[in-house]
């Protein structure tokens, strides 16, 4: 039996975009592959995910990239809900 993921909502797409704006922000001046390699994960992922192409990262690799740019999984996960802006203001 093959297992069928559901689309994504336009909801959870937006938060993804917003996750992807929050995470790009955060990477600062830091080369996308230098924290790509940090987060433990591909450049192409990482632009996928701060570009929104993918909205629905795996776990890990939020954990990953919240380690490698040095936030707090609270701040990503309120990113995450529209809790904060890409700048970190509520």
């Amino acid at each position: 039996m093959a297992l069928v993921r559901n689309p994504l909502t336009p909801e959870q797409i937006d938060a993804g975009r917003r996750l992807g704006r929050f995470l790009r922000e955060a990477r600062g001046e830091r080369s996308l592959g230098e924290v790509a390699e940090a987060a433990g994960i591909s450049p192409e992922t990482l632009r996928k995910i701060e570009t929104g192409r993918l909205p629905s990262p795996a776990f890990g690799t939020v954990v990953g990239l919240a380690g490698a740019v040095a936030v707090d999984l609270d701040e990503v996960a309120a990113a995450w809900q529209g809790l904060v802006a890409a700048s970190g203001a509520p």
